[in-house]
């Protein structure tokens, strides 16, 4: 008996859904004297049969009767609204994989590599795509997961302090004024809070060592009443009893008298409570391409420390994943009684963010564009989300007749499947033209920066 009942009926489909999707969102691209929706639909399809490099020239060579200039202006200057669409796909997502119980949102972020120091945002800064510093935007991300299904709901971009106060650099990027320097973890309180907003039905919240690191963030969580799972440094410090805190006595008759309070007790970091650990659980996590993934762990009640003194006592989360010889710590404010078995789904989820991040870069270029400014970052970064969108629509829809089809085999289907174009000798002549032509300018700019700069 045949694992999929898919036919090639269903396959041809595969066209008129993506018609169908494309007039569902097509009156977010029009504005009062003109639309855009024809050039959305073309962007759309080149992000989801491009094979490299996905910028506006393999885009035109794809897609029919699109150009590259058409496209660039679609996405850099066209006055479309992202956050109506960003909107419509939250909605979206909740009706269709939406689970209050076992649904979460994450935050984390991506560096996107680029040259040069003119697109928006980018200075060095840690990449983790390149393991090091180098050049790079970085966009912070939301995410959702529920039980093995991911996607991305919204993002911002952040920006560095050198760009925030550099006046020249915002106008030529069409930086808004309103935009002011936020940090990384003030950018995902932000996309949190817009995810309440939204009524995104989830149970908790899921962030990388960056924010879990925050104690400003986690007390605000907190004080919100948000359940999170929060990854942490190896060199985290904690309290494994409440130590008393007061202000110390002075010692002798000399210096000053103190006034802040302390604990009686020094804090120990989290990796030397692992090493002397010896109750571990040995737990399943989940099926996996190679099979089963289980993880030993081990769960303490500790005091965290805030601005030097004893937190609230919360979940301390070793976790060692078998294949791997490392040890991961997580901080989750979960209610004392919470059974293990949900602690350790909690501390697994983050997983499912990571390989969403993977699936809009490989799958709809997330990271793969040639925008410089403002506007042209949130339209591409939107434009992904979208594409992302109807990947996991088709999944769902051809699941029961494909119980392990995966964001992956539907975007083979579909370039497969979507019309292509079909280029004359005169057509390809005319984008080598447009090559040279960019690399001369390219070239030039060079020469004048150079020169400018050893100028005498």
């Amino acid at each position: 008996m045949s694992l999929i009942q898919l036919v090639s009926s269903d396959i041809k489909q595969a066209i008129e859904r993506f018609e169908q999707f494309h007039q569902r969102f097509a009156h977010y691209f029009a504005t009062k004297t003109r639309t855009m929706a024809h050039r959305a639909k073309q962007y759309l399809q080149g992000q989801l049969q491009y094979e490299r490099w996905g910028n506006m020239v393999q885009f035109e060579k794809i897609v029919p009767d699109s150009d590259h200039q058409s496209l660039q202006h679609f996405a850099s200057n066209s006055p479309w609204e992202d956050e109506p669409i960003l909107a419509d796909v939250c909605k979206t997502v909740s009706d269709r994989i939406g689970n209050p119980e076992h649904g979460s949102i994450h935050i984390d972020e991506s560096g996107l590599p680029k040259q040069g120091d003119d697109s928006v945002g980018v200075a060095r800064q840690y990449c983790g795509r390149l393991g090091k510093v180098d050049n790079c935007q970085m966009g912070v991300y939301l995410g959702y997961t529920a039980n093995n299904y991911r996607m991305l709901l919204d993002k911002r971009l952040y920006l560095p302090q050198e760009w925030s106060s550099d006046k020249e650099r915002r106008e030529k990027c069409g930086v808004p004024e309103a935009i002011e320097f936020q940090t990384k973890a003030q950018l995902g309180l932000e996309l949190i809070r817009k995810a309440q907003e939204r009524s995104i039905p989830f149970a908790w919240i899921g962030m990388d060592s960056h924010y879990g690191q925050q104690e400003w963030l986690l007390a605000e969580l907190e004080s919100q009443k948000f359940l999170y799972i929060a990854d942490i440094p190896c060199d985290t410090r904690v309290w494994l009893q409440l130590p008393r805190t007061g202000i110390p006595q002075r010692k002798g008759d000399h210096g000053r008298k103190p006034t802040k309070l302390q604990a009686d007790s020094q804090p120990i970091g989290v990796c030397q409570i692992a090493s002397e650990q010896s109750q571990w659980t040995r737990m399943y996590i989940r099926d996996t391409e190679r099979g089963q993934l289980w993880s030993w762990l081990a769960f303490l009640r500790v005091y965290p420390v805030r601005n030097e003194l004893p937190g609230p006592e919360t979940w301390l989360i070793l976790r060692k994943d078998e294949g791997e010889n490392k040890t991961k710590y997580q901080f989750c404010n979960a209610p004392s009684d919470t059974p293990f078995e949900r602690l350790a789904e909690m501390s697994h989820s983050r997983y499912w963010m990571e390989r969403a991040i993977q699936d809009a870069k490989g799958e709809a270029g997330l990271a793969d564009y040639e925008l410089r400014s403002w506007r042209g970052w949130h339209h591409h970064m939107t434009m992904t989300i979208l594409a992302m969108l109807f990947l996991l629509e088709l999944q769902l829809d051809w699941q029961p007749k494909a119980p392990y089809l995966t964001i992956q085999d539907v975007r083979e289907i579909l370039e497969v499947i979507l019309p292509k174009r079909e280029m004359n000798p005169d057509e390809i002549l005319k984008i080598i033209q447009q090559k040279h032509k960019a690399r001369s300018s390219a070239r030039r700019s060079k020469h004048r920066k150079y020169e400018s700069k050893h100028k005498t």
